[in-house]
């Protein structure tokens, strides 16, 4: 009676909180506060067989824990979600998988899921609605894929989410509205993907967020009201992005903060100026960026700051800090701090306010490497001490004092008319509160004029431009994201773009553009996305992309190009995303793309490449991803990918035609390299690689191979993987159909079996908790 009870409190999704429960038929069953022992048997009887069979439900490729109600489908290739799969399931891991696209409710059969891990599943696109029916869901985990951007929908249907994994994307932009549906949300984690800009209201709607995880991102701008709609939000991480200004109004809208992260930024000096006003903050770290100077009220309105992390800066000198009356640690360690007349203020502030600090003195000599907070004001030598020292002190400090003396930036210029709004053109709509503005589809034949002056997203979309003319947006310097996808355009004239200072984002892609002129991009020197897939490029416009010096990502897909040659994509420092997918190219010349000491991803797909540049992947050293698929290589020869070995992570070399894999293909490629690619080719064999060590993903599937004695190494090797790789026999007739990995009856009459033995698997302890099905 004890086990029957025991069970009903976790048979069932919410028991323990007295929740109703529907199953697959019309029967429902609540838990009272108190279920007698006798009538216990009774009431679980009708549910008695519906239980049973929904429980031993579990697809071949999964392992199915029925009394947790836990599904784990990892690493199996699976291309769709499996549809065998209990509907009383609470917890489903699917990561490692194939899936690419997560179609329209995708998991409506699994209403009572409270977590679900779509961790590294390639997923590339979340249609809208895909989620809806998981109204239960509290964790959902979509990092490491490939998604570039979440539609308007996308989320919709998840109510009670309170966690969600977004890390290690490619997100490029953030639309208001995207994370409206999920007001329970206590978690955001965006970190890792390529934002460069925040729009007003990005987080609109998440009123109980108490954690936005920002870091390792490329952002630059963060609109004003960008953090507008947080009321709740208690710790910020913005660390590792490219913020040149402490965003001192847009970071006070989070009013409750309590935790900042902003090291590894570019800032050079923080002010009063800035505007940081966070009454509740306590901790602010700005370590490891590249400050100068610190103004001494430039926290004068962060009252309860406890703690002030200035680690790995520049500064050389630090003033008293007014205002924040509770601080009681300040780190500035790795920095060149001097310790001459100038710091004695500094000293006396520390120990008056009973600040702890772990400083070290870079000078001046004789008490470089003391430790700043053992000194006392009386051990440095100022003017008015007495002495020939003192003296002497003070006249070697006065050229350093000149030179160390915080400095503020120069004001910046005035906005482009000042802001002011201007009357919407006609055909078009302007909204204020996102100032947005948009023709789509209005069938306009010249780029309208009079947007508001604060415009910051101009939508043009399929119109009739024939080209852009000079100075087209005049007066829309605040303008961050421009569309003109399927306008027709043939021609951007020189200067199209001038003006638009703040344009991070332009899309001119599916239009008849052959090449651009060398000024058509010229004005535009922060623009950081551009576009221009499915054109008719014969070769990549290398004089145009020269005016963009913080080019990060550079989509060419699907255009004519044919050649890469030197000098290219010279001149592009801040270039991290090349794809030149589904074009011609038939060679890439040494020097075509690299140097390029930023690059991470290159996308060579579904071209005519005959074999791996391995030439040009010189100069290339941070490099992570590389894909080569669909190009018609046959053979990869030694030491192929040597040039990349000591940074590649991803290496895509699916449909590409291989018969042969040389030995010492994958030379130089050791424990970085994390997946490999090589499904669907013309494999019969291939060489152990047993120097991949950290291997999370390989794709064997779709090769004929033939399991005879030349592929015993590579037999042993899979033995050793806990992988699923998913290569078959497909000769000789007798082992047709097995998996390389497991006809062990093959290859044990080998030569040299008996001897090197395989290193068999300890056979799993059984349970009754566990059911394993696996094909």
């Amino acid at each position: 009676m004890e086990r029957c009870e025991a069970q009903s409190n976790d048979a069932f999704p919410g028991a323990k909180g007295g929740r109703r429960l529907r199953g697959s038929g019309n029967r429902s069953w609540a838990r009272p506060r108190r279920v007698s022992l006798v009538l216990l048997p009774l009431l679980l009887l009708p549910l008695g067989p519906a239980w049973h069979t929904a429980a031993q439900r579990c697809p071949q490729t999964c392992v199915c824990d029925s009394p947790r109600r836990h599904v784990a489908c990892r690493h199996q290739n699976l291309t769709e979600v499996p549809d065998a799969i209990s509907e009383l399931t609470q917890r489903l891991d699917l990561r490692g998988n194939m899936l690419k696209v997560i179609p329209p409710a995708a998991f409506q059969d699994l209403p009572y899921l409270t977590h679900l891990d779509l961790r590294h599943c390639q997923v590339e696109l979340v249609a809208e609605g895909a989620f809806r029916g998981l109204g239960r869901l509290l964790l959902l985990n979509l990092a490491s894929n490939r998604l570039s951007s979440l539609p308007q929908e996308a989320l919709d249907g998840l109510g009670s989410l309170q966690r969600l994994e977004l890390e290690g994307n490619r997100l490029e932009e953030l639309r208001p509205g995207t994370f409206g549906a999920l007001g329970a949300l206590a978690t955001l984690n965006l970190a890792h993907n390529a934002l460069v800009y925040l729009p007003a209201m990005a987080f609109q709607g998440l009123a109980r967020a108490r954690w936005l995880q920002l870091a390792h991102n490329a952002l630059s701008v963060l609109a004003p009201e960008a953090l507008a709609g947080l009321p709740a939000l208690r710790r910020l991480s913005l660390h590792h992005n490219e913020l040149r200004a402490l965003p001192g109004p847009t970071l006070s809208q989070a009013r409750v903060l309590a935790r900042l992260e902003l090291g590894h930024n570019p800032f050079t000096y923080v002010g009063e100026e800035d505007g940081l006003a966070l009454p509740g903050l306590r901790e602010l770290l700005l370590d490891h960026g590249a400050l100068q100077a610190l103004d001494a009220r430039a926290f004068a309105r962060c009252p309860r700051l406890h703690t002030l992390d200035l680690r790995g800066n520049q500064l050389a000198a630090l003033p008293p800090l007014q205002g924040p009356g509770r601080l009681r640690r300040l780190r500035l360690q790795g920095n060149p701090l001097w310790c001459g007349c100038e710091a004695r203020p500094l000293l006396e502030w520390l120990a008056r306010a009973r600040v702890r600090s772990d400083g070290t003195c870079g000078g001046p000599r004789r008490l470089g490497g003391e430790a700043l907070g053992a000194l006392r004001p009386a051990d440095l030598r100022c003017p008015g001490d007495g002495g020939a020292a003192a003296a002497a002190a003070a006249a070697a400090e006065e050229e350093w004092r000149a030179a160390a003396r915080p400095r503020a930036p120069p004001p910046a210029a005035p906005d482009e008319a000042d802001g002011a709004a201007r009357p919407c053109p006609r055909a078009c709509v302007c909204a204020s509160e996102s100032r947005h503005s948009g023709c789509e589809g209005r069938g306009l034949r010249a780029v309208p004029r009079g947007f508001p002056g604060d415009t910051q997203l101009l939508d043009l979309r399929r119109n009739h431009f024939p080209s852009v003319p000079r100075a087209a947006f005049r007066g829309l310097g605040q303008l961050v994201s421009l569309h003109l996808q399927h306008c027709g355009l043939t021609e951007l004239e020189a200067g199209a773009l001038a003006g638009l200072g703040s344009l991070i984002y332009l899309y001119l892609s599916d239009n008849q553009l052959a090449g651009l002129r060398a000024a058509a991009l010229e004005g535009a020197p922060r623009l950081g996305y551009l576009y221009l897939e499915r054109n008719r490029f014969r070769q990549v416009p290398g004089a145009a992309l020269r005016a963009l010096p913080s080019l990060f990502s550079l989509h060419l897909q699907n255009n004519a190009v044919d050649r890469l040659q030197p000098g290219d994509l010279t001149g592009l420092p801040a270039l991290r995303w090349l794809y030149l997918s589904g074009n011609r190219i038939t060679q890439v010349s040494p020097g075509a793309i690299g140097p390029a000491p930023e690059l991470e991803k290159l996308h060579l797909d579904r071209n005519r490449l005959q074999g791996v540049p391995t030439g040009a992947l010189e100069g290339l050293p941070a490099l992570l991803e590389l894909q080569l698929s669909g190009n018609p290589l046959q053979a990869l020869p030694d030491g192929a990918f040597r040039p990349v070995g000591r940074s590649l992570q991803h290496l895509f070399l699916n449909s590409s035609g291989l018969e042969q894999i040389s030995p010492r293909a994958f030379w130089g490629l050791g424990p970085w390299l994390q997946s490999l690619h090589l499904q669907k080719n013309q494999l019969q064999a291939m060489p152990a690689l047993p120097h991949l060590s950290q291997l999370e993903l390989i794709d064997l599937s779709g090769n004929p191979f033939h399991c005879d004695c030349q592929l015993l190494p590579l037999h042993r090797w899979l033995m050793g993987l806990n992988l699923r790789v998913g290569a078959v026999c497909a000769a000789p007739p007798s082992a047709h159909g097995q998996r390389v990995k497991a006809a062990t009856a093959i290859f044990e009459t080998c030569p040299g079996w008996a001897a090197r033995k395989a290193k068999r698997t300890p056979t799993p302890r059984s349970s009754a908790r566990r059911t394993r099905r696996k094909g």
